[in-house]
């Protein structure tokens, strides 16, 4: 990535997860799950990583796992999110929510990839 282009998206607040230590969350962010279930959302080492070496990684189990960084705001920008599904029986899903008042109150963009499939 060239230099003008870094300094654009850390302005506009560009996120990654390598000054978090491996096995926590990251400072400012919760986690939880609509419905049931036991989340568990940490900092993980992977190679392959956008911005290596590490990821937010949820290895537990929920209906619908969420983690948010409850310091983020944003008006008339975007969003852009790098995901990986590797496991799950019933979905391998992801996305962007917002608009998050707590655990069952927010709108979620979700891909699965067992559906092949986005919904809002």
């Amino acid at each position: 990535m060239d230099t003008a282009r870094s300094a654009a998206l850390l302005l506009a607040g560009f996120v990654n997860f390598d000054s978090t230590p491996t096995g926590e969350l990251p400072a400012g962010w919760l986690a939880g799950v609509t419905g049931r279930g036991s989340p568990r959302w940490a900092v993980a080492a992977e190679a392959t990583a956008p911005s290596a070496p590490n990821v937010l990684k949820q290895s537990g189990s929920g209906t619908f796992p969420w983690c948010v960084d409850k310091r983020a705001s944003l008006a008339d920008g975007f969003v852009e999110v790098k995901m990986k599904p590797i496991s799950g029986r019933e979905d391998q899903a992801g996305g962007v929510v917002w608009r998050w008042k707590d655990g069952d109150n927010y709108y979620v963009a979700r891909a699965n990839a067992l559906e092949n499939n986005v919904s809002l």
